[in-house]
């Protein structure tokens, strides 16, 4: 990796940390160890000494997402609602994009609440829930959040939503997914800032190579964020030329794929986590929805199936 690139992330991760706040931080860190009532006695503690201000509904968050971890799906589901009221009222009518934790904390309590009910064979409840957020949500950041929950519970089996298509990052003419009709597709969401992305190309590059010759085809779509290196403010036309940059230096591997350009696509899929993996098969049916990364023998016993 060049020094000045290996610099740019460096400062990037390290404006990012400074950017959280101490006690989402603690109680994050308490959560990640599994200790929850070491989390509960800091958000105690902290509570006391400030109130229930915006740090703190997000830093409560972080303890529902550790009780549904732990399966104490009955707290996560106390902790959901408790978070939900103190973002609202926080909010007090502004939309969740006006606060940052208070996005983080209202998307984490819509989440929890419906992993939990699922998880309790409310599954029913579940998707009726995340559809009505979606479309409370739908003009605001967390839709995309709400949206990958909605999509883990019902888009395997379901034909894949159409792509946006009207703008790329590279100059490979663009299709639509149905013009992809009789080939398995690999659609690959991915983000200029994102490391995992980085990590799971060669997984990629080496599906390619095994598969290329028997229809497998890989499309690559990604979006802008409104910064570039470091954090640092961008308009869409510098952001643009900066993801084609970072294309070119991380993923010219995957040769001249594919790479559509829209935030609208990555809402659709739900994409609030990178690289987000979506299978489709030759006729057009969602056949993996997966958030995060996946191994090559994962992936390439999804694919094996699908090819002719």
């Amino acid at each position: 990796m060049p020094a000045r690139v290996l610099l740019l992330l460096v400062a990037a991760v390290a404006m990012q940390a400074a950017t959280i706040p101490v006690i989402v931080n603690q109680v994050h860190a308490a959560v990640a160890a599994g200790d929850l009532q070491g989390a509960r006695q800091e958000l105690t503690l902290y509570r006391k000494a400030r109130g229930a201000s915006p740090e703190y509904i997000e830093a409560l968050s972080w303890l529902g997402r550790g009780e549904l971890a732990a399966k104490h799906y009955g707290l996560a589901e106390e902790n959901a609602t408790e978070v939900r009221a103190l973002s609202l009222k926080a909010l007090a009518g502004r939309k969740p994009d006006a606060d940052a934790s208070l996005s983080m904390a209202l998307g984490a309590s819509i989440e929890v609440q419906a992993q939990a009910a699922a998880q309790q064979g409310r599954r029913d409840q579940a998707v009726a829930f995340l559809r009505q957020e979606v479309a409370r949500w739908h003009e605001s950041s967390i839709r995309a959040r709400i949206q990958k929950n909605l999509n883990l519970l019902t888009l395997e089996g379901k034909a894949a939503p159409a792509l946006e298509v009207r703008s790329a990052v590279t100059a490979t003419k663009l299709k639509t997914l149905a013009e992809h009709r009789g080939h398995p597709v690999l659609l690959f969401f991915w983000a200029h800032w994102c490391s995992d992305c980085k990590q799971e190309i060669g997984v990629i590059e080496q599906l390619q190579r095994k598969y290329a010759k028997r229809g497998f085809e890989v499309v690559a779509p990604t979006q802008h964020y409104g910064y570039v290196a470091g954090g640092q403010d961008a308009d869409v036309a510098t952001e643009t030329t900066y993801i084609r940059n970072v294309f070119g230096s991380y993923y010219a591997g995957l040769g001249a794929v594919e790479t559509p350009l829209s935030e609208e696509n990555f809402a659709r899929y739900g994409v609030s986590t990178t690289p987000t993996l979506v299978l489709v098969d030759g006729a057009g049916t969602v056949r993996l929805y997966n958030p995060g990364n996946l191994s090559y023998e994962k992936l390439a016993a999804k694919i094996e199936p699908l090819l002719k």
